[in-house]
């Protein structure tokens, strides 16, 4: 029998993605290594949504072959469907597969069976180019298997089960693609129309987690608001599938990540702030607070709507946490603009963000836009919304000193202290050495750090 280590880089999807490819391993007859130096089969699964990403991939396929040079490397996600010909050149790599075919990749190891990094060949029902000559000398290139990515309806929707960092918090993905078109963003490119997990899939799933013990569940999806959109047998829409998981599950804690501004209706602000089952955290994507930068963007909303989602989220649910992502250095952001940006974060209930610098990205619209803000410039800005965002989490965290907050215990434990995740998405340093998975009520005594601390009750 065989060995396999998935190694996953960037969002919940693509973790979600991971779990899936493991499961189709498994079910092939490997068996999963503790680390890829250990593994016969490693597979590296891709993020693309920056330079870094594409970078951080380069690398890890250089240090694994270096560690385990017998290993035979499959690169697959998003950077290996926008840039597979790249890829296939890099020394070590053994095969490339887009996400177009990822759902395949099971058997397409079964096919191949076990043998040397050059005798991999694509299987019959797939096609890739062999080996190609540049110039004089013949380069080796992997093969690669990729295809139009709008052509493929697949959805992997494997549940995270016992990844290295969810052993508490599955995540299950239950939308995937985007039908947006932002200027900046290369990921419709590479994973295609959106797309749903049919319901009866979906109730299964959580069904199946909660059976195995699961006490809080994270729904992702990459334009989650979108769910059910495509399903032309039902007019089914997210708000819709959180109640059908509530009222025909018994998940004890049902989190959501991700939704577009647009996407929370008041009636999902409703049954959120309602729903004690319904964690009290709303992530909801910014980008800018200019509206001009918003339009070059092709973003949907606009600040002043954008506020509005977000108060009526506050005034729903004061002690939520609530979080955006921001992005600085966008071509043609004055400095007018940025502040705009910073002075709409300044007033509005922020808990926390993630702040991006932007990042050209090959086929985007906004790599060919003139004005390209240069990067210490950049930078500077990324720095000031970071210090206002901690700033402000600050703030929301000493609200709740010598009070009582509902807390998940994670893994982590440290200094005979044991981390905890709140409902309202803070970081909770319980003292004791407490079994994982269970939820509880802390009291909290202080803020150390970007943390609280308490007892348990």
């Amino acid at each position: 029998m065989g060995s396999f280590y998935v190694e996953n880089f960037g969002c919940r999807a693509t973790q979600a993605d991971g779990a899936a490819i493991e499961r189709q391993l498994a079910d092939q007859g490997l068996s999963r290594a503790s680390t890829a130096a250990e593994a016969e089969v490693v597979v590296l699964n891709t993020c693309t949504v920056t330079s870094s990403a594409d970078h951080d991939a380069r690398a890890a396929i250089r240090r694994i072959h270096r560690l385990n040079p017998g290993a035979r490397i499959l690169v697959t996600g998003c950077y290996a469907q926008r840039a597979s010909e790249e890829i296939s050149a890099i020394d070590g790599v053994s095969l490339v597969v887009g996400n177009s075919h990822k759902h395949q990749l099971g058997e397409l190891v079964a096919a191949n069976g076990l043998v040397s990094p050059d005798s991999w060949i694509p299987v019959a029902f797939l096609t890739a180019p062999d080996g190609v000559v540049q110039g004089d000398a013949a380069v080796r290139r992997a093969p690669v298997i990729v295809d139009d990515i709008f052509a493929h309806t697949q959805l992997m929707a494997a549940p995270v089960f016992d990844s290295d960092n969810e052993k508490t918090r599955p995540n299950l993905k239950v939308q995937d693609g985007c039908n947006n078109r932002c200027s900046f963003c290369v990921i419709p490119y590479v994973r295609g129309r959106s797309r749903s997990l049919p319901l009866a899939e979906v109730l299964q799933n959580v069904d199946q987690l909660v059976a195995n013990g699961y006490q809080e569940l994270v729904l992702s999806g990459i334009n989650l608001g979108r769910w059910g959109r495509d399903l032309a047998a039902t007019r089914d829409r997210f708000v819709d599938l959180l109640q059908a998981i509530l009222e025909r599950t018994s998940v004890p804690l049902l989190r959501i990540s991700s939704v577009e501004p647009m996407d929370w209706s008041d009636e999902l602000i409703a049954l959120a702030a309602a729903s004690p089952r319904i964690a009290k955290h709303a992530h909801v994507p910014l980008q800018s607070g200019s509206d001009r930068i918003l339009r070059h963007m092709h973003r949907r909303y606009r600040p002043w709507h954008y506020e509005d989602r977000i108060q009526r989220i506050h005034a729903a649910m004061a002690q939520a946490a609530i979080g955006a992502d921001v992005m600085v250095g966008f071509p043609g952001e004055t400095d007018e603009d940025f502040e705009q940006t910073r002075a709409l974060i300044e007033r509005l209930p922020f808990t926390y963000l993630h702040v991006f610098t932007y990042s050209s990205r090959p086929g985007t619209p906004s790599a060919a836009m003139p004005d390209q803000v240069p990067v210490q410039r950049a930078r500077e800005r990324n720095r000031i919304l970071r210090e206002l965002a901690a700033s402000k989490k600050r703030s929301f965290q000493e609200q709740f000193l010598g009070s009582t907050l509902r807390a998940l215990t994670l893994t982590q434990i440290a200094d005979r202290r044991t981390e905890a995740l709140t409902g309202n998405y803070q970081k909770l340093w319980l003292a004791g050495e407490l079994p994982a998975n269970r939820m509880l009520t802390a009291r909290i005594h202080s803020v150390e750090g970007d943390a609280l601390v308490g007892v348990v009750e």
